[in-house]
């Protein structure tokens, strides 16, 4: 049993923690003590582990260990994962007690509206990564240059970090290696020479660097460039000493994201495991968890990172999973704790605030019925987790949340965009941004805010569409910043606009919290207003019935075969 005194809010408080196992993450042998929290820092730790001051609320500990909250340096927030919603997503990392995140899902353009949203959420510190890669490369193969980044030499490099900066992304992660896993068409991959002033450029600005690289080459090239961690394991060949000395001459972290590599998970049925494939992602994976255990023995820092977001990898759990496997690797269970918390501290550098248990430090634990440095899978007994000494998860936390999505705002202007600010947004004040086909074989597309003499500004795009079945062209116009929040357009008919184009058909397109709904139409070289009833769009599947209290964003889409040259001009997108 444990005895709870708590009293009042869950929110950061006076509390102890007495008698509790403390594993420290400093490297210091485990040790009983009473730890105190105020203002939501550790504000003492009482080796002689007496009891809590008079008046006090604690915990009994005594049956517990006390330990650094769990860091996963690769996640995604994406709607394809294991929760697939935000607020659960947060949830199930609080229940298995992680209470630092590394999101590399998002544009930054979402960055300021999901800090401010997940700020009202129980649940982890989540730090938002920004994006790039080379212009085929992986990353870039399926999203916009706001979402991610394209760059292909040093200059563009060095001017693609600084236009970056006013997003205050907490990291950028670069997408180095074009290398599929072994299978599938490569991808392009970027060079030495445009890596290195990448990170020479981050570090000018106080950002860490990660990348995606899963060779053995590539990683060398990281550690030269100075990489601070690779966010993936090497798979194609095993690692030797030149590789080593590589990544601890440039100080570069290794995460090796073992958990998304994993090949047997619940999920693997016993028609995979019989499939050909199935033996060569295991001896693949087989050959990460050899680099897994070479770069450790080696004196590489091992931070911790899982891919959570990708398939059959769920949030929460398998960052827990990704410490069981490195002791599956050859890692001491001791080791594979200090790389969840404070070794991936100090690879991102925030060390000094969180990652162990030390006065003054963030109160970021989390409370275990076990003692996972003695049985690795003791971590899945988490009791209670605190972050900034708010109880997020365990008794007397918060109820969970049910809602999935950002509540609506309102819609006060049926004004959506006329085109005419000078800095280029929306009169709803987002950025428009490109919605391109993905693939090697994808569409080139260039749209941009001109002046049309009376009529103002008006936004135009002209697209070559790609040899392929499915080619697309088009732009999206957010409701709110970043396409974080919906808006409620409930109290309106439809939504009308002004365009012209070749003649030929394009597609809106209105996205909900619900899916996507499309509508037809056709205009000429001459300019025409367009008016589409909400009542006549499609729906996203049968059944579906359209609210209007949940709009995204509004796109105008061209989808035509492939080999195309295509434009249109949009103006005036108003509710009605």
């Amino acid at each position: 049993m444990v005895a709870v005194c708590v009293t009042g809010s869950s929110l950061a408080q006076d509390l102890a923690i007495t008698d509790v196992t403390v594993f420290d993450g400093t490297g210091a042998e485990p040790y009983r003590a009473t730890v105190m929290f105020d203002d939501g820092l550790i504000s003492a730790i009482d080796k002689a582990a007496g009891p809590a001051p008079a008046g006090v609320p604690a915990i009994d500990g005594s049956d517990l260990s006390l330990l650094p909250g769990f860091f996963d340096l690769h996640v995604h927030y994406t709607p394809i994962g294991q929760p697939a919603t935000t607020p659960q997503i947060s949830q199930e990392y609080a229940k298995a007690g992680v209470t630092s995140v590394y999101d590399f899902a998002q544009a930054p353009e979402a960055f300021a509206p999901r800090r401010e949203w997940l700020q009202s959420l129980p649940g982890p510190r989540v730090n938002f990564a920004a994006r790039m890669s080379t212009t085929n490369g992986h990353g870039a193969d399926w999203s916009d240059t706001s979402t991610t980044k394209w760059v292909n030499t040093p200059y563009a490099a060095t001017e693609a970090v600084k236009a970056l900066l006013p997003y205050q992304p907490d990291v950028i992660k670069v997408f180095t290696d074009g290398w599929r896993y072994g299978s599938g068409v490569d991808n392009t991959s970027m060079n030495e020479p445009t890596l290195t002033a990448l990170v020479e450029e981050a570090h000018a600005n106080g950002l860490k660097v990660l990348t995606h690289t899963v060779t053995k080459d590539r990683a060398e090239i990281a550690g030269r460039s100075g990489v601070d961690v690779i966010a993936h394991s090497v798979l194609d060949r095993h690692v030797d000493q030149v590789t080593i000395d590589a990544l601890k001459n440039g100080g570069t972290a290794y995460a090796g994201t073992l958990a998304v590599y994993n090949p047997d998970k619940l999920e693997t049925t016993p028609f995979e495991r019989e499939h050909p494939s199935f033996k060569s992602r295991q001896a693949r994976f087989q050959v990460g968890l050899d680099n897994m255990k070479a770069l450790y023995e080696g004196g590489v820092l091992i931070a911790l990172g899982t891919d959570a977001g990708m398939p059959r990898t769920p949030h929460g759990y398998s960052t827990l999973s990704e410490m069981e496997l490195m002791v599956r690797a050859g890692l001491p269970q001791t080791a594979a704790l200090m790389a969840g918390t404070s070794n991936s501290a100090r690879a991102v550098g925030v060390y000094d605030q969180r990652g162990s248990i030390e006065v003054g430090k963030d109160a970021d634990v989390v409370l275990i019925a076990g003692k996972p440095w003695e049985n690795i899978s003791d971590l899945h007994k988490t009791k209670y987790t605190f972050v900034g000494g708010e109880k997020v998860f365990g008794e007397g936390a918060p109820a969970p949340i049910e809602a999935t999505v950002m509540s609506s705002s309102e819609i006060t202007d049926t004004l959506i965009a006329d085109f005419d600010r000078e800095d280029g947004r929306s009169s709803r004040d987002t950025l428009v941004v490109g919605d391109p086909d993905g693939g090697m074989e994808r569409s080139w597309q260039v749209f941009e805010v001109i002046d049309d003499g009376d009529r103002g500004g008006v936004l135009h795009l002209s697209a070559d569409l790609a040899l392929r079945e499915d080619a697309r062209a088009g732009i999206v116009v957010p409701m709110n910043v970043g396409s974080v929040q919906p808006a409620d357009g409930s109290a309106y008919k439809g939504v009308t606009f002004d365009a012209r184009g070749d003649d030929k058909p394009y597609t809106l397109v209105v996205a909900t919290t619900e899916g996507r709904w499309s509508y037809g139409f056709e205009v000429g070289e001459d300019w025409e207003t367009v008016i589409v009833p909400f009542k006549d769009l499609i729906a996203p599947a049968a059944g579906a019935e359209w609210t209007g209290d949940n709009i995204v964003d509004m796109r105008l889409l061209v989808k035509r075969p492939g080999g195309d040259t295509v434009w249109f001009e949009l103006d005036n997108v108003k509710f009605f």
